[in-house]
């Protein structure tokens, strides 16, 4: 079958659709990154040889491999062929503390972990903690280089059926305090978003997004799987995002607010060629109407925005170009999502009204890797007996059917595109014998969307300055959760429940008289 035969069926394999790819575009590009161009039939070939040796490894359908390096077409073709193998990618960032990196590792008990030389430099504090095999996919010292571990050019690894509920990779979404959260998104939903629309094989994708991100695959696979070309960046940086669009002709480009944001703030945004753009795709984070408005102003092409999560459920989508008038909403539920809203008491809420955001459709995540409680915590089950997925978000649909969010439900923060639990931060503070509590909230922050500040109220009898207790967490964390600021205070308000009340701690930095987070 063709590829364009295996997508339009209910369900097949995105190794699959990339064989086909491979005998119909042969010579194409299909990857493009700093060091060169891989083919389609070059490409089929390293995921044959990579598949092949991961079943010499013994790693078994189901079972996972993870990837902790920086993007490049050695990356994507080892995902590529951990998928042809049977087996679950875990992509890790490599900007995860050591031991959180160890945590995750254990998490997902990877047989065969792809790193680069800066992921084993990470490693290096915990690597007696390490039992998966190590395949350097830059040809560093520490572990086996990929060129080497690889079966022979010719090798095939035995092929492998999988079911649509079987696992495509695990995205770990939070965890800086050894307590990591693992979304395990199924071969069905993948699929889901291969089919996606707006690409072709004309299409030339910029990815720019890291590859433990969900947004670099929601792009990605459409792309490979229409048989178009990927070009992608090791690491996001505005001048060269806009030196690579204008030569290689970008027609698609999938980036988070902050990523728009830095872009149009150059002063020489304007004077590159961008006229090659059809399509730029955003998603992620908070998308501020007016940042909607100047990139349509600005940046040729349309502009579609979309709202969702790594675990899947109901998603809406916002054709900018289409609806200049709704800028302020979301979008309308995809073909196939339902989406509805969901009142205090657990039950929906009349038109109009305001409610929880739950959602179901085919990309639905299987649940939270060896967390069977907070995947219980995550669904909702309506009365006809479906399962929905909760949001944490709090918003009310318009008389035309377009979804307005007013506020998060759950504390999550997204900074810069990334998912930040107060929880993990204020857990990682309590560990200081000087603290007697700690709250962290998310403010406004024009580089970022959000970023988290912290409040500090200290046992009798201690002290410690609050920026070097700041620097202090801030070398304990992960780079995308590093505090922005840090207040002492001389107690957290609290409801007459003992509940925290962030928000007054959040209006009160933000009240007029006291300097917001950068």
């Amino acid at each position: 079958m063709s590829a364009e035969e295996l997508l339009a069926c209910e369900f097949g394999q995105i190794a699959d659709v990339l064989r086909a790819q491979a005998q119909a575009r042969a010579d194409k590009p299909a990857l493009i990154d700093l060091s060169g161009v891989v083919t389609y039939a070059e490409l089929d070939l390293l995921m044959d040889r990579i598949a092949a040796a991961l079943q010499r490894e013994g790693v078994a359908k189901g079972e996972s491999v993870a990837l902790c390096a920086a993007t490049s077409v050695e990356y994507m073709a080892a995902y590529l062929g951990i998928l042809r193998a049977g087996a679950v990618a875990a992509p890790l960032a490599t900007s995860l503390t050591p031991e959180t990196l160890a945590d995750q590792l254990a998490d997902c008990a990877a047989e065969v972990v792809f790193v680069d030389a800066a992921a084993t430099q990470a490693l290096q504090p915990v690597c007696g903690r390490i039992a998966g095999r190590l395949v350097t996919l830059d040809g560093s010292a520490e572990g086996e280089p990929l060129a080497s571990w690889m079966e022979p050019p010719g090798s095939r690894p035995e092929p492998v059926e999988v079911t649509p509920e079987q696992g495509f990779n695990i995205i770990y979404s939070s965890g800086t305090t050894g307590t990591p959260k693992g979304i395990v998104q199924p071969h069905r939903m993948r699929w889901a978003q291969a089919q996606g629309g707006g690409y072709g094989a004309g299409s030339v994708s910029l990815i720019s997004t890291p590859g433990y991100s969900n947004a670099t695959f929601v792009a990605l696979l459409p792309t490979l799987a229409r048989g178009g070309t990927a070009v992608l960046m090791a690491k996001f940086d505005a001048g060269e995002f806009l030196r690579l669009s204008e030569r290689h002709r970008v027609t698609q480009a999938l980036l988070v607010p902050v990523q728009y944001r830095t872009l149009l703030q150059r002063p020489d945004f304007d004077g590159y060629d961008l006229s090659s753009y059809r399509l730029k795709f955003c998603t992620s984070a908070p998308f501020s109407p007016e940042l909607k408005a100047e990139v349509l102003r600005r940046w040729p092409g349309g502009l579609v925005e979309f709202y969702g999560m790594t675990e899947g459920g109901g998603a809406c989508a916002l054709r900018c170009h289409a609806h200049p008038d709704k800028l302020h909403t979301v979008g309308q539920p995809l073909p196939g999502h339902d989406v509805r809203l969901l009142g205090e008491d657990g039950l929906e809420v009349a038109p109009g009204e305001t409610g929880e955001v739950v959602g179901r459709s085919n990309a639905m995540m299987q649940g939270y890797h060896n967390k069977p409680g907070r995947t219980a915590d995550a669904e909702w089950i309506s009365p006809e007996g479906l399962r929905f997925i909760r949001t944490g978000d709090v918003g009310r649909f318009d008389s035309d059917g377009f979804l307005i969010l007013l506020d998060r439900k759950k504390d999550m923060i997204i900074s810069g595109g990334f998912n930040i639990y107060p929880s993990d931060l204020e857990a990682e503070l309590a560990r200081r014998a000087e603290i007697a509590e700690a709250a962290v909230v998310g403010t406004p922050s024009e580089q970022w969307g959000e970023t988290p500040v912290a409040f500090v109220a200290l046992k009798p009898g201690h002290a410690v300055e609050a920026e070097a207790l700041r620097q202090w967490l801030n070398g304990r964390v992960g780079e995308t959760q590093r505090l922005s600021d840090l207040r002492i205070v001389d107690h957290l308000p609290r409801s007459p429940i003992g509940k925290v009340l962030k928000r007054e701690l959040r209006d009160a930095y933000l009240s007029p008289g006291m300097q917001a987070a950068p």
